[in-house]
């Protein structure tokens, strides 16, 4: 069929390993060391705008939150953290960098089913040395028939990759846990657009869901993946 799904992409964080909930118990160790300094009452609020105001210099993964940690706690203490608590939030962005990868449930099968059908591409954000780590700790890599990691994820993101690794985006596919990275950009792009929910996912990738777009669809996790394909392609 001239429309038939050729190419399929995936997330990672979230998506294909844990990711987001290392960032939560990072800050969650974060708010437990400024205590002893500050009131930490709206802290998190104060982190969250210091990592949107820093997204655009630093970009987003570990080594950017770590440092957007720092800048908060020497904001919020007008400059009197002490240089332990500083050593210590350096010592926490090193640990998760460090941290085993733990892949989520029904990725293996999947791409084991689907690999010998499509080409498949990972397409992911963040640093690079992090993501090439984790894809290599995961035991995935040898799915994909191209990675791409990437800075940001608009439609011009999915039209250049889905032109460059597969017959276009009209005939491609896009799997992810973020509606405002993975899937509205890839369906503007007129590519499907698979939303999977993962219950952390990090709260600047929220927006609303595209439930009016036809290529719109939204599984519960990747197990349901294959059935959708068969039912739509």
């Amino acid at each position: 069929m001239p429309n038939s799904i050729t190419t399929i992409g995936f997330d990672a964080d979230d998506t294909l390993w844990q990711n987001e909930q290392f960032f939560r118990s990072s800050e969650m160790h974060f708010t437990d060391l400024l205590s002893a300094h500050v009131e930490v009452a709206g802290l998190s609020e104060r982190l969250l705008a210091i990592e949107k105001r820093n997204l655009d210099v630093y970009g987003s993964g570990i080594k950017g939150f770590t440092l957007s940690l720092i800048e908060t706690a020497v904001e919020v203490t007008e400059g009197q953290v002490p240089a332990s608590v500083i050593a210590e939030i350096l010592a926490a962005g090193r640990e998760m960098l460090r941290h085993p990868v733990e892949t989520l449930p029904h990725v293996q099968e999947t791409l084991e089913q689907l690999a010998d059908q499509y080409r498949l591409v990972l397409i992911t954000k963040g640093d690079l040395f992090d993501q090439e780590r984790k894809l290599a700790q995961s035991g995935l890599g040898d799915f994909f028939d191209a990675v791409e990691i990437v800075s940001n994820k608009h439609r011009e993101t999915y039209e250049r990759i889905f032109s460059r690794h597969g017959d276009g985006a009209e005939r491609a596919m896009m799997i992810g846990n973020s509606l405002k990275s993975d899937v509205v950009p890839a369906i503007e792009a007129g590519s499907w657009g698979v939303f999977v929910p993962h219950e952390l996912t990090w709260v600047l990738e929220h927006v609303d869901a595209p439930v009016a777009e036809p290529r719109f669809r939204e599984i519960r996790h990747l197990g349901e993946l294959v059935p959708l394909l068969v039912e739509i392609d």
